[in-house]
């Protein structure tokens, strides 16, 4: 068993009035995933994955940003202190900022009243990702360093340039990359695409990857399948600027968590200990204080 810290979770709750998760309504169809009606639940809060994942190592959590659509994003955080407060998880919060808005800053300290919060996400529903070259946007992301947030981005590979010209001009943000990219496609073709996306992001100092939710574009996938797309990424960004992530409970439509856990184990086992002691542990408590 391997000590581990799970850096992409979404605990929901969507029998609280004040929140709302417009990607698990009824009638939504994800424009990535298609039909997620199996994972469509009504809640799934830390008490759950602490029954899903009592055998499997787990420490810590990093909750990321999971309610759409809400009238207040900072309810949402209310809701994931509560949980904190009440279980020990989630030890980070990444929550929704409008960053291109005239009060952002106002938004951020807001949610800064709340103890667990470590970072933003904010992909602006917007996801030609136009929006890393918004003047606005950039003075958003601008203020998180001051109060020790760091950014989750969601970027493919066709919109990374666009990413990479972010993190070049905002060199005291430190930008997450998340789900590896979200590489939809796994063919040999778009590997060598991915690849070169990959690196050229990594050439920024202040970018980090989040190696999760794989299973998204490989539902059917083994240990085999997974390895060539996470050792790409050590290659990339090197191990010590790598995470490890389930991208639960979303992943639960392709395999177990223990599965996912597991599988990762059997593809790091040629690094040294103190690598798999920083994929797993060290990089997630160093960039989210926890």
């Amino acid at each position: 068993m391997i000590e581990f810290i799970d850096t992409h979770v979404h605990f929901i709750d969507q029998k609280d009035p004040n929140l709302r998760f417009s990607w698990l309504e009824p009638e939504f169809v994800h424009p990535r995933l298609g039909d997620i009606d199996d994972m469509k639940h009504l809640t799934w809060k830390p008490e759950g994955l602490k029954a899903e994942a009592r055998f499997t190592g787990l420490t810590k959590v990093v909750n990321v940003q999971a309610a759409l659509d809400s009238e207040d994003p900072v309810a949402e955080t209310a809701f994931l202190q509560a949980a904190a407060d009440r279980t020990g998880w989630p030890n980070g919060i990444v929550a929704y900022v409008d960053l291109a808005a005239d009060d952002a800053a106002e938004q951020l300290d807001r949610h800064m009243a709340y103890a667990n919060l470590r970072g933003i996400r904010d992909f602006g529903r917007r996801p030609d990702g136009d929006f890393f070259a918004d003047d606005a946007w950039r003075r958003g992301a601008a203020l998180l360093p001051e109060r020790s947030l760091v950014l989750d981005i969601d970027v493919q590979a066709v919109d990374m340039a666009k990413a990479r010209d972010a993190a070049d001009a905002l060199g005291d943000v430190t930008f997450i990359l998340e789900h590896a990219a979200v590489p939809m496609e796994r063919t040999d073709g778009f590997f060598e695409i991915w690849s070169d996306a990959l690196d050229l992001l990594a050439g920024a100092p202040n970018t980090y990857i989040k190696v999760s939710g794989l299973g998204m574009g490989d539902p059917e996938w083994t240990v085999d399948s997974l390895r060539p797309w996470v050792h790409r990424c050590f290659d990339a960004f090197g191990i010590e600027r790598c995470l490890f992530g389930t991208n639960w409970p979303v992943d639960r439509l392709y395999s177990g968590y223990r599965d996912v856990v597991e599988a990762y184990a059997s593809i790091t086992a040629d690094l040294t200990e103190a690598e798999r002691r920083r994929f797993f542990v060290g990089t997630a408590e160093e960039l989210y204080r926890i």
